[in-house]
């Protein structure tokens, strides 16, 4: 563990060489270092998720957390940007992969990279992270409670995310999933069917489903939060970063 860390805005290379801008958060000590790309959850770039990126820096990772709503909303608060991204549709697919690569490549080149990279998202970031996984070569992927990796949006959903079903067979690294057993999107048979095509697959998994937890029960700013379940739910992201891309 690392109790001094450094944190700020950068500015990276995102989807096709475009300029963005990110968060990125690291311990102040010297030594080989595994990296986290860490995917913000859909009310945007907000102070919980710049928490949570200062929270792996501490546990001895290098973060960077692009503004995956930066070109929409340049400079806007987070919920005013969010608004604008989701009368757009939510972001792009293509544009996602290639900010998260962007944000890979950023941290690999850093010196003292121990060349490895995790990603993590909550909410649409989860299913982001399964996504980015599936397109890069990673060496770890978080799915926190991610919407429509199996299944697909209801009629008049604002968002029309398509499943990544047929995606799953190219997943590059090990994937841990956290899901809530009270939650619908997604609801526990869409979990199921995720395990289902994952061990069909022949693909590295641990999905765990929580209890009393709905969607979004990490995130201590919503009233959604469960800390028994966070707690626990943190320790099993520790033990995975540790096994996937290492610590100081």
């Amino acid at each position: 563990m690392d109790e001094e860390i450094s944190a700020g805005a950068i500015r990276i290379s995102g989807a096709g060489g475009e300029d963005i801008e990110a968060y990125y958060a690291r311990p102040t000590g010297e030594g080989p270092r595994g990296s986290v790309v860490l995917i913000h959850h859909l009310p945007g770039y907000d102070r919980w998720s710049k928490e949570v990126a200062r929270r792996f820096a501490v546990d001895g990772y290098r973060v960077v957390m692009p503004n995956l709503y930066s070109r929409e909303a340049p400079g806007a608060d987070p919920d005013d940007a969010a608004a604008v991204a989701r009368s757009r549709g939510g972001v792009p697919d293509e544009r996602l992969v290639g900010d998260v690569g962007g944000a890979a490549a950023y941290l690999r080149g850093l010196p003292g990279s121990n060349g490895k990279v995790a990603v993590i998202g909550h909410c649409s970031g989860g299913r982001q992270a399964v996504l980015a996984a599936c397109n890069l070569e990673l060496d770890g992927a978080v799915d926190c409670y991610g919407a429509f990796v199996t299944g697909s949006p209801p009629p008049g959903f604002p968002f029309q995310m398509p499943g990544l079903e047929d995606q799953l067979a190219n997943l590059s690294c090990p994937l841990l999933g956290m899901f809530g057993n009270d939650d619908s999107h997604p609801s526990p048979e869409h979990v199921a069917e995720l395990g289902r095509l994952l061990t069909e697959h022949g693909k590295e998994h641990e999905l765990h489903s929580y209890d009393g937890a709905g969607h979004a029960f990490f995130c201590a700013d919503r009233p959604s939060y469960r800390q028994e379940q966070a707690i626990d739910g943190y320790a099993k992201i520790a033990d995975f970063f540790a096994r996937t891309i290492g610590g100081s």
